[in-house]
C-alpha cells in the first residue's frame, strides 16, 4: 500500500513568496492547503496550481491577525482528515509605525499576525509532525530581523522574534525527524511593496540589492532540508549578515542610522 501524498500547508499563500512557495512545493509533489483572507484570489491561485501542477489544493479564508484563527484552522484541517507535514509561516505586512500611529487596535492586530499567530501555528501542528516522525517549518522572517534600524520599531522586531523562536524550536526538536527554519530574505520581487505604498522608495533603490522571489524561496526550501536554523537569503546579504551581527561593525551601523 502506497503512502498518502504529504501535504504543505501556507499562510499568505494568495501573492508574493506565498505563491512562489506553492509552486516550488506542488512541483516537489506536495499537496497544498492554502491560507489567505482574500477568498476570491486564493481561489485563482488555487485553479492555477491544479492546472499546472496537477496536485490537490485546499483553501482556507482565513485573517490570521485574529487571535483565534490559528486554533480554529487546526480544528478544520483536522476535521478534513488533512495532516501537514510542511509549514510554511509566511502572512504578514509592513505594519503600523509604533510611535506615529495612536490607536492601539492596529498595533496589536499587527502583533498577533506577525508573531502571536505563527507561535501559535507552530503549538498546534508541530506536536503531530513530531508524533510521525517527520516535518519541515518554515518561518519567514527578514534581514530586517538581523540589523538594528530606525524604521517604525515595529517590523524588524517582529523578524527578530521569528528568528529566536525558529532557532530555539530547532534545538528542541534536534532528532526527531521535525526541521524548523528560519528563512531572511532582503529586498524581494513581490507585489508586497506595491500593497504597503513603498513603490517609490523601492524605485529609488539600486537593482542589485533586489532578488526574484523564486531563488528566495529556493533558498528558504534547501535550508530547512538541510537543518539551517536561519538562512540567510541572497549571496549579497549573506556577505553582508556578519558584519552586522559584528560586535566592531554593529555599533557603527547604529550611529550611521539617520536620525542619529
Amino acid at each position: 500500500m502506497s503512502e498518502p501524498k504529504k501535504n504543505a500547508l501556507i499562510t499568505g499563500a494568495s501573492a508574493g513568496l506565498g505563491v512562489e512557495f506553492a509552486h516550488q512545493l506542488a512541483a516537489k509533489g506536495y499537496d497544498l492547503i492554502l491560507v489567505a483572507r482574500r477568498k476570491e484570489k486564493l481561489e485563482e491561485v488555487a485553479a492555477e496550481l491544479k492546472e499546472r501542477h496537477g496536485v490537490a489544493v485546499h483553501t482556507e479564508s482565513s485573517d490570521l491577525a485574529n487571535p483565534n484563527a490559528p486554533a480554529e484552522l487546526f480544528e478544520a484541517i483536522s476535521s478534513a482528515d488533512l495532516q501537514v507535514d510542511y509549514l510554511v509561516n509566511n502572512a504578514g505586512s509592513a505594519g503600523p509605525h509604533l510611535l506615529e500611529e495612536k490607536e492601539w487596535a492596529p498595533q496589536a492586530a499587527f502583533l498577533e499576525l506577525m508573531m502571536t499567530s505563527v507561535t501559535h501555528m507552530c503549538h498546534h501542528f508541530i506536536p503531530p509532525m513530531q508524533a510521525r516522525g517527520f516535518g519541515r517549518v518554515i518561518n519567514v522572517a527578514s534581514f530586517a530581523g538581523r540589523i538594528p534600524r530606525p524604521a517604525g520599531a515595529h517590523y524588524g522586531p517582529s523578524k527578530a522574534y521569528l528568528i529566536a523562536l525558529s532557532e530555539e524550536l530547532s534545538l528542541t526538536l534536534k532528532g526527531t525527524g521535525v526541521e524548523v527554519s528560519a528563512l531572511c530574505p532582503g529586498f524581494t520581487h513581490t507585489d508586497f511593496h506595491a500593497e504597503a505604498g513603498m513603490l517609490e522608495m523601492k524605485e529609488s533603490m539600486p537593482k542589485f540589492m533586489w532578488y526574484d522571489a523564486d531563488i528566495v524561496v529556493r533558498d528558504g526550501i534547501d535550508a530547512v532540508e538541510r537543518g539551517r536554523p536561519i538562512q540567510i537569503s541572497g549571496r549579497l546579504y549573506r556577505w553582508l549578515d556578519p558584519l552586522a551581527q559584528s560586535v566592531f561593525i554593529r555599533p557603527l551601523i547604529k550611529r550611521l542610522s539617520p536620525g542619529r
